[in-house]
């Protein structure tokens, strides 16, 4: 069977956040599916099989385990269907552990994906958010259900310079930690909506999951479901771009609808290749 290897949420190899994809025949089992994502490596290895017109079972696991929601490893699930698996379908069904999530294809080469809106909440900024921000935190939000710790920073400066302590960060409440901070502002010269970094994006982050033995996450579709909301409130915005500040980097476009956070981003192909085994 094939296994694809695909860069999520860029236009360029090399960056954005690399995904497994393998199309099954069945769903393996859970512990097969843990084996071949510990093997894999990458923070996100999708199984994927189809039901039927443009619907689909996806389950993701991190090395750590299962997960209940990856926006990026979606994201290239969806590439691999549209360009190789299932050519041509142009709106895909994804039955989920979080529901029914909807992706669709553009004419543009990118995909929109249609997430439920992320809950959270204000909660104190507590010793250990501070401790494991560096001193940083500004404000703090969070589920209180096991979702993303989500820690306001004073500047896109800070977001960017911050350097983790994962020992501090694994005793934090949360799946992960996220920091976040609205982008500098624009440089003079900055008059196009084409022009590179920072002239495109409204906010800034960094995702952290040493709790999923992924110490930061390079693009994190799953916490833009919270960050979007949470921005779109303080900068009166629907529509924004993102920009994640890790080290390969990666954009995001996102939209905030009623109870949905829509997703729009690109995917490149870095290689394919048999696994000696049928799933």
């Amino acid at each position: 069977m094939k296994q694809y290897i695909v860069d999520a949420f860029t236009e360029e190899l090399f960056a954005g956040n690399p995904a497994a994809v393998l199309p099954c025949r069945s769903m393996p089992s859970a512990d097969l599916m843990l084996k071949i994502a510990v093997e894999n490596n990458y923070s996100e290895t999708a199984f994927v099989v189809r039901k039927g017109e443009g619907r689909y079972d996806l389950k993701w696991f991190t090395p750590g385990g299962e997960v209940e929601l990856c926006g990026h490893a979606t994201l290239a699930t969806s590439f691999v269907l549209h360009r190789f698996a299932d050519p041509g379908v142009g709106e895909m069904h994804f039955d989920t552990l979080s529901g029914e999530l909807i992706v669709r294809a553009s004419a543009e080469g990118g995909y929109t994906m249609d997430f439920p809106q992320g809950a959270y909440k204000q909660i104190p900024v507590g010793a250990d958010i501070l401790a494991a921000s560096g001193g940083l935190a500004v404000e703090a939000f969070y589920d209180g259900e096991g979702g993303d710790m989500i820690v306001i920073f004073p500047s896109e400066e800070s977001v960017r310079g911050f350097v983790p302590n994962y020992d501090l960060i694994r005793r934090v409440d949360g799946r992960g930690f996220v920091i976040t901070a609205a982008a500098s502002p624009l440089p003079a010269d900055c008059t196009s909506a084409t022009e590179p970094p920072p002239c495109r994006y409204d906010f800034v982050s960094r995702c952290f999951y040493p709790k999923l033995n992924v110490p930061e996450d390079p693009v994190t579709g799953s916490a833009h479901t919270y960050l979007t909301p949470l921005w779109a409130a303080r900068l009166g915005k629907a529509e924004m771009t993102a920009r994640q500040l890790s080290r390969r980097g990666g954009t995001l476009r996102v939209r905030l609808g009623s109870g949905r956070v829509y997703i729009t981003g690109s995917a490149r192909l870095f290689m394919q290749g048999d696994i000696p085994f049928d799933l």
